[in-house]
């Protein structure tokens, strides 16, 4: 389970997370949504451990990332798909992750294979498409078979076969009883897989929800989204006539 607690984060003068409080559970898809700017990837840095909130708590299973036994084994994230060294083979990366963590070296043959990789695992990632690091960065992440994840934007560059793949990985991963915290901006691919929603503008809490609730007067995901963040979006495009 995932607890945020009156979070709060501001960098000189953007308040990036503002006194934000929610609870993930597990067994379900929970999607964590809001505009450019919203305040996602800061919480999930700060439940990563990566920065410190100013105040307030981001607890996994109870603890601080930094305190849990075996993390890598605990939490899988996904924040940034071209984490990996690019002379490095995807192969040779996962299994440099195993070895720090701890983990099988036959766990990494399984997640090359469940990802896709296997043919071009023995390729410097360097020579990858974007498509293939997300890919690799999904296997890094499912590396320890955590209980939780941490996914931001994990269709981003995937062919139509690959967002296919993600929607039926999250399914299974949540109705496996883990927790499965996704952030992304495709609301049509969420409309198919999110059992919860958690909508942030501005860094504070605008809805938590289910998705049925958030969807029930017939509304797409991104209809009732759009209308719902309209005074909480800061980039706007240009209107036309």
């Amino acid at each position: 389970m995932i607890e945020i607690h009156e979070l709060t984060k501001r960098y000189r003068s953007t308040q990036a997370v503002d006194d934000l409080t929610f609870t993930i559970q597990p067994g379900r898809v929970t999607a964590f949504i809001g505009p450019n700017g919203a305040g996602k990837s800061t919480t999930f840095r700060i439940l990563l451990g990566l920065d410190r909130p100013d105040r307030g708590r981001a607890l996994i299973d109870g603890r601080p990332y930094v305190q849990l036994d075996h993390p890598v084994r605990r939490v899988g994230a996904l924040l940034d798909a071209n984490a990996a060294h690019p002379g490095r083979s995807a192969r040779n990366h996962l299994l440099c992750i195993a070895q720090a963590a701890g983990i099988s070296t036959t766990r990494v043959a399984e997640v090359l294979e469940l990802t896709g990789l296997n043919d071009a695992a023995n390729r410097r990632v360097g020579t990858y498409s974007l498509g293939m690091r997300q890919r690799l960065g999904i296997a890094a992440a499912l590396l320890g078979d955590p209980a939780v994840l941490l996914l931001d934007e994990p269709v981003n560059s995937l062919d139509p076969e690959g967002v296919r793949w993600i929607r039926r990985l999250l399914r299974e991963l949540a109705d496996d009883g883990r927790t499965v915290f996704v952030s992304s901006h495709l609301m049509s691919e969420l409309q198919l897989v999110a059992d919860h929603l958690i909508v942030i503008g501005r860094g504070r809490l605008v809805a938590d929800t289910t998705l049925a609730e958030f969807t029930a007067d017939g509304r797409s995901l991104e209809d009732a989204y759009l209308d719902l963040t309209d005074d909480a979006t800061q980039y706007r495009t240009g209107r036309t006539n």
